[in-house]
C-alpha cells in the first residue's frame, strides 16, 4: 500500500462542508491522485460515511486523515494520521493515537495506516489553536523536526500544513533536502495553477482544500499543474 509515494496531487474535502454531486464529480475526475476527507471542527463518522459514499462512485483512491476518534469508518483505501510534532500537548503526538489503538487495535490493518509528521504553521488557523501548535517556527526548527520525523520517527510522510495561508516555497524546498526517503506533503492557500506548480516542484505532493469551496475552476486546474511541474 505504498502507492501514496507516487502521489503528486491530493483534493482533501471537509465533511463538515457541503459540496454540490456536480462539483464532487469534477473533483473525482480531475486526474487527482487521491481525494482525502477530513477535517479539524465538526467532523462525525455520519458526515464521514455520506462523504466518502458519494467518492465512492467514482475511481479516484480516498482516504480518511482522522482528526477524531470517533469519526473513524471502514471503507478508505488507506488511513493517514497526523502526529502534530509541534503541539504542545502531549495529546496530538502520541496520546489520542494510544487510545485509538486501545479502543480500535484488533480491527486495525496495518497495512492501510500511513503516519504522518506534522507541523501546523499557521497560528492563526484552526488547526493550531485546537492542538495549541508552536506554529511560529524558524528554518532552522523545520529542518530538525523533518529529521526527527524522518530519522528518529521513520514516518513515512513529513507534512507541512500551511492551513489557508501559502507558504514560502524556498523554505519548502530546503525542507526538501533534508529529507531522503520520507515523503513531503505541502497544505495550505494554493489557489491558483501558479502557486500549484511553484509548491510542487519542492514537494512531493500538494494538497489542496479550501479551494474547492471557494474558486471550483482554479482549484480543478492545480491537478495539471502539479503534475507538470519540473
Amino acid at each position: 500500500m505504498e502507492h501514496f509515494r507516487e502521489w503528486k496531487h491530493i483534493f482533501k474535502l471537509d465533511p463538515n462542508k457541503e459540496i454540490s454531486d456536480d462539483a464532487l464529480e469534477k473533483i473525482c475526475e480531475s486526474g487527482t491522485d487521491a481525494v482525502m476527507i477530513g477535517g479539524t471542527d465538526g467532523v462525525t463518522e455520519e458526515k464521514v460515511v455520506n462523504l466518502m459514499a458519494r467518492v465512492r462512485r467514482y475511481s479516484v483512491s480516498c482516504v480518511l486523515e482522522i482528526s477524531d476518534m470517533d469519526a473513524v469508518a471502514p471503507g478508505f483505501d488507506l488511513y493517514f494520521i497526523p502526529s502534530v510534532l509541534n503541539s504542545k500537548r502531549k495529546k496530538w503526538l502520541v496520546d489520542a493515537h494510544v487510545e485509538a489503538v486501545k479502543k480500535y487495535g484488533p480491527l486495525i490493518n496495518w497495512d492501510e495506516i500511513v503516519m504522518e509528521g506534522y507541523c501546523i504553521l499557521n497560528p492563526e488557523s484552526k488547526a493550531a489553536a485546537l492542538t495549541e501548535a508552536a506554529a511560529d517556527l524558524s528554518l532552522d526548527d523545520l529542518l530538525a523536526y523533518a529529521q526527527v520525523a524522518e530519522k528518529m520517527f521513520h514516518f513515512p510522510v513529513f507534512y507541512l500544513e500551511y492551513s489557508g495561508t501559502y507558504g514560502d516555497p524556498e523554505t519548502v524546498a530546503k525542507v526538501k533536502s533534508a529529507l531522503s526517503d520520507t515523503v513531503l506533503f505541502y497544505g495550505g492557500g494554493i489557489r491558483t495553477p501558479e502557486q500549484a506548480e511553484a509548491m510542487a516542484r519542492h514537494a512531493d505532493c500538494i494538497v489542496v482544500g479550501n479551494s474547492l469551496y471557494t474558486d471550483l475552476e482554479n482549484a480543478l486546474k492545480t491537478v495539471k499543474a502539479a503534475k507538470g511541474a519540473k
